[in-house]
């Protein structure tokens, strides 16, 4: 029946039937304790009143002489001083000499609520007792007379208060009592109903049952993706993550990291300096167990307050596979782009040649450009086995002459000994961005006839790749800035990318770049990659 309530309704019952069960408790103690405590109260003073009276000397006269007159009159006239039920007066033996109703007299005291007052009596005691006796409820008070020598007892003395009036006055401070438990019990569902509200808003209105599906799809939707995935709090504790990131981090499959700081797992983590900084981090390209990543660092915040970061990583090798068909046709179409163009050129060229009858100039021509082509293709063929690095060095041939320039592969280059663990595609782009390059700057200088020279080398322990160009070269300030991403002394947009990729390559494979600017103008880039890493391709930063 209780599941059937919404959420807030049933956080107002449950708190408001909690605060009702420890309202009732409190105000039941409060209760029994000002009973207790006015009972005891009234006792204490019953008993004070009797050992007072017990000690006046005309008391001790009057039960010595058997005086009832005079003790029924200051008896009386006591219990109307001390506002008393009433006093009672005994004899050693327990007989009244004094009662406000005279019928009791020479009686025994215990006909009224079966006490002899052995206590008293015996003992020499004063003591409490709570009774019902002829004139009601009372809590009484008793206490032994003894003579005027203080030796002998010779009788007894009973002051009683009515409980009655115990009660009536129990029942005024229970009226303020439970008024302040109904206070207190309003108060309480009030509270129960604000909490709830609050409650309700923070979980964005969701009922138990709402939220423990969406755990569950978060939880599958969390393990089916592709990409790692952990998350840390304020504290730098790992409050989520998937399989995949377990598996991508090389980690055991049995690694408990819920609870673990990040930095035990990891320890060069960036995430703590993304938790201090506050900066979102896209795309970065990080090294991790010898392989490249893909890294996103997003803070998590509530409000303006930074509560957690989620990093998102994955191998760059699966967007490589795309990426390398992608970069492969993009080759072939600018290859084929620039050779239409080129032939169109030369076809047209040839065509006005024949027909104007100047076939050997014609023949000349052909002649010319099949050579060309021809020891470059073998060059290509004998220097540099790779097909993919022999593509990309055709195209940009291709490239420049289109540009109006020439790409010059200095015939005595070899790169037979590529490792197999060095990257293509990344190889690809370290060269092509160097070309590319080197082709801008000789195009602002020489906008025609301009030339890039290309030389190799696999000698040795490194390869060693050299870009000359015909630009206006490096200026001495800028020579270390120019491989900062996003610095270029280009006007356009678009640029200060490819040489900060080609140091980044370089940097993680344990290789070096040097610039230099020629004496006859330009610059030359040389590029040095051990064939065997020297860093191993070891992290150079983490998640």
């Amino acid at each position: 029946m209780l599941r059937k309530l919404k959420l807030k309704t049933r956080m107002i019952l449950v708190l408001g039937l909690v605060s009702a069960i420890q309202t009732g408790l409190i105000g039941g103690f409060a209760w029994y304790y000002l009973s207790d405590s006015l009972d005891d109260e009234i006792g204490q003073r019953a008993l004070m009143v009797a050992k007072t009276i017990a000690a006046m000397p005309e008391i001790i006269t009057g039960v010595q002489n058997r005086d009832q007159a005079a003790l029924n009159a200051l008896g009386h006239k006591l219990a109307t001083t001390n506002e008393a039920l009433f006093i009672v007066i005994g004899d050693k033996n327990s007989i009244r000499l004094a009662h406000p109703n005279p019928d009791r007299l020479g009686h025994s005291m215990a006909d009224d609520d079966g006490d002899q007052g052995t206590i008293a009596l015996v003992e020499g005691l004063g003591y409490i007792d709570k009774a019902l006796g002829s004139l009601g409820l009372s809590m009484r008070g008793k206490a032994p007379i003894f003579d005027l020598t203080g030796e002998d007892i010779i009788g007894i003395v009973s002051v009683g208060y009515s409980l009655n009036q115990v009660r009536s006055t129990i029942a005024q401070y229970n009226l303020v009592l439970f008024s302040v438990m109904a206070l207190m019990l309003v108060g309480s569902v009030v509270a129960a109903i604000i909490i709830a509200g609050r409650f309700k808003r923070a979980i964005f209105g969701l009922e138990p049952e709402q939220i423990a599906r969406l755990f569950e799809e978060r939880d599958a939707t969390l393990q089916s993706v592709r990409e790692g995935i952990i998350a840390i709090n304020r504290e730098g504790i790992i409050t989520t993550f998937n399989r995949t990131a377990i598996e991508t981090l090389g980690l055991n499959p049995d690694t408990r990291l819920a609870g673990q700081p990040i930095t035990k797992v990891l320890p060069a983590s960036v995430l703590p300096a993304v938790l201090s900084s506050g900066q979102p981090e896209f795309d970065q390209e990080v090294w991790l167990n010898n392989r490249q990543m893909i890294v996103n660092r997003l803070p998590v915040k509530q409000g303006n307050e930074i509560i957690g970061v989620v990093s998102s990583f994955r191998p760059r090798d699966e967007l490589d596979q795309v990426s390398r068909q992608l970069t492969r046709i993009q080759q072939y179409a600018d290859t084929l782009r620039s050779q239409t163009h080129e032939y169109s050129n030369k076809l047209h060229t040839i065509a006005g040649l024949i027909q104007l009858g100047a076939t050997d100039e014609a023949l000349a021509l052909i002649g010319s450009e099949v050579s060309d082509h021809q020891a470059l293709i073998h060059l290509l063929l004998e220097s540099v086995p790779d097909p993919l690095l022999s593509g990309c060095l055709l195209g940009k041939y291709n490239r420049a002459r289109e540009m109006g320039l020439k790409l010059i592969i200095d015939p005595g280059s070899r790169m037979l000994e590529l490792p197999d663990t060095l990257p293509r595609d990344q190889l690809v782009t370290v060269i092509g961005n160097l070309i590319d390059n080197a082709m801008e700057a000789t195009r602002m200088q020489l906008p025609l006839g301009g030339e890039v020279h290309l030389s190799m080398s696999d000698l040795g322990h490194d390869l060693i790749f050299e870009v000359e160009d015909q630009g206006t070269g490096v200026a001495p300030e800028d020579q270390e800035r120019i491989f900062e991403k996003g610095f270029t002394s280009k006007a356009s947009n678009n640029h200060g990318i490819g040489l900060h990729l080609v140091r980044s390559f370089v940097d993680q494979w344990g290789g070096s770049i040097t610039l230099e600017n020629l004496t006859e103008g330009g610059s030359r880039f040389t590029l040095y990659l051990p064939k065997t890493p020297t860093q191993s391709m070891t992290v150079m930063e983490t998640h």
